[in-house]
């Protein structure tokens, strides 16, 4: 976890906020954001099980980022609305029904369909709980118990791939999806049995009119289409390499095993504590040079990667550097994005990971493309070529971005 993370689950919260609910809230988004990553370390065994090429097993990806998307849109604004431990607690039981059904899905179609309604249903749990916990924590300490959730959310994504890769090798692939079921199930008897009530918001505003006013986010705010365009860019690179990286090394010579190939997120854990930094150069107004020196990492990195047959150890500096270029730009984007308007920080935070989900979709489906016609170097220089165009979009955006973000850059209203 970052600093701030570990300094707010070492504390314990006013106004009955305990750590142990502050505990429980961080799991739960590293447990419930996992699925979306899950078939990343997957793909060739979804592959084999179907009889689909690798060009093809990318849509597995980009399903699942369609369900982030329509999540954030759709699902995440409906806790501004209705009483948000009943939400919680209808979308652990639609998210249990999704994971049943990827269990069992005899056609790919089917399979593409449920791994739509896991990423809607993954997604919209993270950034409920998220919200949840900004609402429950006293304004004194928000900052803190936002953080530790967060944290939770990063450690999450990272040990996705790690789980995944293990429980695959003992059991196939299928029963990791199982195994989440069983996870979502855990948390549904202990979010309702310990997660206190909150009141219902008052907004005054109907469904149809806080959707429509997401609209007008994307349209009049300039720092928020600058930023998630460069997260778009930024997560496109990320996704390039972490769905495509499973295919050569589950192939000769390297013939690893999903475990192994899953640890290689452990890796990436040391590239997104260090991007915690981030955050306090961008209060000190130092944004846009934290931004040209993440991307910098991230053109690096690709180099790095690319000498993957020659050293292992290549490919893990390359790592380092992808994760911590990739969540110091994160980091950057949400603390200026989230300075532009103090009133409407969840749907802000919404749109902004829309651009994160088209990235995370189109990296996906164009990496494993790339792979089935040019191989791990054509990976590499789609990445490349993506970061490249991430830099030049900065550079170009510079003069319309402000110098400086608040210091805290909370993620709900």
């Amino acid at each position: 976890m970052s600093h701030d993370g570990v300094a707010g689950l070492s504390k314990r919260a006013a106004s009955g906020l305990s750590v142990s609910i502050v505990w429980l809230l961080a799991i739960c988004c590293a447990a419930s954001v996992a699925n979306v990553y899950y078939a990343q370390p997957l793909l060739d065994a979804i592959a084999a099980d179907f009889g689909i090429s690798h060009a093809m097993v990318g849509g597995v990806i980009t399903a699942t980022q369609l369900g982030c998307a329509l999540a954030l849109f759709f699902v995440v604004p409906l806790g501004d609305l209705l009483d948000r431990k009943r939400l919680v607690t209808l979308q652990l039981v639609a998210l249990m029904l999704a994971l049943a059904l990827v269990c069992s899905a005899n056609s790919l179609w089917l399979l593409l369909a449920a791994m739509v309604g896991v990423g809607m249903l993954g997604t919209a749990m993270t950034q409920g709980l998220i919200a949840y916990s900004a609402v429950l924590a006293p304004p004194e300490q928000r900052g803190r118990v936002v953080g530790a959730a967060q944290s939770g959310v990063v450690i999450g994504l990272l040990m996705a791939r790690v789980l995944a890769g293990f429980v695959s090798d003992v059991l196939g692939w299928r029963m990791v999806y199982l195994v989440s079921a069983l996870f979502a199930l855990l948390m549904l008897c202990f979010l309702r049995l310990l997660l206190p009530n909150t009141p219902r918001a008052d907004t005054g505003i109907s469904y149809q009119a806080l959707l429509g006013s997401m609209f007008t986010l994307l349209w009049r705010e300039k720092v928020l289409w600058i930023r998630g365009v460069l997260a778009m860019l930024m997560f496109a690179a990320f996704s390039t390499f972490w769905s495509a990286l499973v295919l050569p090394l589950s192939a000769a010579p390297y013939s690893m095993t999903h475990t192994a190939i899953g640890a290689f997120g452990l890796v990436g854990v040391i590239g997104a504590l260090a991007a915690a930094r981030a955050g306090h150069l961008t209060d000190r107004g130092l944004g846009q040079k934290t931004t040209a020196w993440a991307l910098a990492c991230l053109l690096l990195s690709w180099p790095a990667i690319a000498l993957m047959d020659y050293s292992i150890w290549l490919l893990i500096v390359g790592i380092i550097l992808l994760d911590l270029g990739g969540q110091a730009i994160h980091v950057v984007n949400q603390s200026m994005i989230l300075s532009s308007r103090s009133d409407a920080h969840s749907r802000l935070i919404g749109c902004y990971m829309l651009f994160y989900s088209v990235g995370s979709g189109l990296g996906a489906i164009g990496s494993t493309a790339m792979y089935a016609r040019w191989s791990w170097l054509g990976v590499c220089g789609l990445g490349f070529a993506i970061s490249l165009l991430a830099l030049l979009f900065w550079r170009l955006s510079m003069s319309a971005m402000p110098r400086r973000a608040p210091a805290f850059a909370l993620q709900a209203d």
